[in-house]
């Protein structure tokens, strides 16, 4: 069973998709339109045949994560992959960053991860099995203007990820981090339409020069790509894989 935070939509989705595809009950954790959670619940279920149970705990709040990790072992009897996913973003100076995003960006992209991971180990250990995916980002590994919170919470999940597989060494759990540049989803899709009709430039444009100036294959990733990747780790194959930050960042980071 995977349990997926932040996948009601855009990677996350993608990710818990991927794992459904390959055979694995999934918990969906994420806000959205209920209608809309069930729909995308009811395909998952009609397209691979696998249980999908959904959460809206707040990733915001230790005692909802809790409620969440109870409930998945409650239903399935065990957690196998756990993929802290889940993430929200402002962008300003330093300066002028309000406290309050400063709070709640640090709170949703890395102490989730923490809370998520203190309550599903104890079960991952009993069954002598655990796969823990942190989808950190390129800026885990450098740093961008305007995004002090984000880099910050981004560099954090990659220290999580290492402290984590350190203490789960011996135990066959491993976790890692996967740092994705752009990725297609929805919400970038609301991005370019948006930089394109301030700038006054085609949409071709701002994806080149300006969404991906610093990725140089000048494509976005896919969430199909984020989500075999995460298959991969969580299997046999992966076993030797632990404590390690991949990036998918077409040369991002290679700068």
């Amino acid at each position: 069973m995977a349990l997926v935070t932040g996948s009601t939509s855009g990677i996350g989705l993608g990710i818990a998709r991927a794992f459904a595809a390959a055979g694995s009950a999934v918990v969906l954790n994420g806000f959205g339109r209920p209608e809309d959670i069930a729909e995308t619940q009811a395909i998952i279920v009609s397209e691979f045949g696998v249980k999908v149970r959904y959460s809206p705990a707040d990733m915001s709040k230790a005692a909802p994560i809790a409620e969440m990790v109870a409930m998945a072992l409650d239903t399935f009897g065990r957690i196998d992959v756990l993929v802290n996913n889940a993430g929200i973003q402002h962008v300003a100076p330093l300066e002028q960053f309000p406290i309050e995003k400063w709070d709640a960006i640090l709170a949703i992209n890395l102490s989730s991860a923490f809370h998520t991971t203190r309550a599903a180990l104890p079960s991952m250990r009993k069954n002598k099995f655990g796969r823990i995916i942190n989808i950190a980002s390129a800026h885990g590994l450098v740093a961008s203007p305007f995004k002090a919170a984000y880099v910050a919470a981004k560099h954090g999940i990659v220290g999580l990820t290492k402290v984590t597989a350190l203490e789960t060494a011996e135990a066959n759990i491993t976790c890692n981090a996967i740092c994705p540049g752009y990725v297609y989803t929805p919400l970038v899709e609301a991005q370019i339409d948006g930089q394109a009709k301030s700038h006054g430039i085609p949409r071709e444009q701002v994806i080149r020069d300006v969404l991906l100036a610093q990725q140089p294959n000048k494509r976005f990733a896919t969430v199909e790509e984020l989500g075999a990747l995460s298959v991969f780790l969580a299997s046999d194959a992966g076993a030797s894989i632990t404590g390690t930050a991949i990036p998918v960042d077409g040369g991002w980071t290679a700068h």
